[in-house]
């Protein structure tokens, strides 16, 4: 009797270890968790003011898991993320849109769509963007590009322009603009680059530099963001503006003889343009014209070989176009977007 009691309780002692293996299983028969972070876009940046500007982002996969937060996140860092200022723009996928407010008017800043769930923070593309210059009677203020050179600009008519010549050495990307030279090797440039007058560093903070034809149409941008270098078009705006071609070009040019060399005819500066005669580099590389005539690209392209640029001179107050060959070299005068 007792050996049959001890069979019957070691049975059942049995059968329960084996419903308990069976029901923990050892963690063998759990579903692995297959959530990832949510995958999304960033919208395009608009309504740009001096301190406000308007963007968002479209949701399209959750991930697996519910999103429980949206928005977008910026900084002037070109990394932002959710430990940078956000917003919060509500739960779930689709497109949301998101109002960045208490930014630096004048500076350059970067945005992009982030999206919580349970696995993590997911990311849309980064935006970069530039808010509107401050400044006196909104017209007047200043820009910065890529290599933290900062720029006075200026309103003329419905035009945002450069007041100084661009001086940056770097793609709005970070690459680097090769600086030539050597006369045979700029001479040879299909691609951009720049150089200093003379190549003398010590007069760009006053002249800027001189850039080919390639480096202000490269798609990686020359200007700040923002910014472009002017199409034909947009310089004759600005022309017609000023009264048209026969006396636009003494209203743009520094006054007196500091840099232009006498007579410096017609010049008022009464647009706040402030050309100044750096003249330029030819296509077989030797430097010409300092102190004669300031000339600047457009990226309007005319033949193969050539492209606009417009020009002012010492001893005229009005402003001419024409086209040259792509290897010359040029200052740059921004226009913003």
């Amino acid at each position: 009797m007792f050996n049959k009691t001890l069979i019957v309780l070691s049975s059942v002692l049995a059968v329960l270890i084996l419903l308990l293996f069976v029901s923990c299983g050892g963690g063998d028969s759990t579903e692995p968790d297959n959530t990832t972070i949510p995958v999304l876009t960033t919208s395009a940046v608009s309504a740009i003011t001096q301190t406000t500007a308007e963007c968002g982002g479209t949701i399209t996969s959750d991930g697996g898991a519910t999103v429980t937060a949206r928005g977008v996140c910026w900084s002037t860092n070109a990394t932002p993320t959710i430990a940078d200022d956000t917003t919060n723009d509500g739960t779930g996928t689709g497109s949301f849109t998101s109002s960045i407010t208490g930014l630096t008017a004048g500076t350059p800043y970067y945005v992009r769509a982030y999206a919580i769930n349970s696995a993590g923070t997911g990311y849309g593309e980064i935006r970069p963007f530039d808010t509107e210059p401050s400044g006196n009677g909104d017209s007047t203020g200043t820009v910065t590009d890529i290599d933290d050179n900062i720029y006075q600009t200026i309103k003329i008519g419905d035009q945002w322009w450069m007041a100084e010549n661009l001086k940056v050495t770097h793609y709005r990307n970070g690459d680097s603009i090769p600086n030539v030279t050597n006369n045979y090797d700029w001479d040879h440039l299909t691609t951009g680059a720049f150089c200093n007058y003379n190549n003398d560093e010590g007069i760009v903070a006053v002249y800027g530099r001189l850039y080919n034809w390639f480096a202000g149409v490269d798609s990686r941008d020359l200007a700040p963001t923002g910014w472009h270098m002017p199409s034909d078009d947009e310089w004759q705006v600005l022309a017609d503006y000023l009264g048209g071609d026969s006396t636009a070009g003494g209203k743009m040019k520094e006054v007196g003889t500091t840099h232009w060399v006498y007579p410096n005819t017609g010049a008022t500066n009464e647009s706040g343009f402030t050309a100044l005669p750096g003249l330029g580099r030819q296509w077989l590389g030797s430097f010409y014209g300092m102190g004669y005539g300031a000339s600047f690209w457009t990226s309007t392209e005319y033949t193969t070989d050539g492209a606009i640029h417009f020009y002012l001179f010492n001893d005229a107050e009005g402003i001419y176009n024409g086209s040259i060959n792509k290897q010359y070299g040029y200052s740059v005068r921004c226009v913003r977007d």
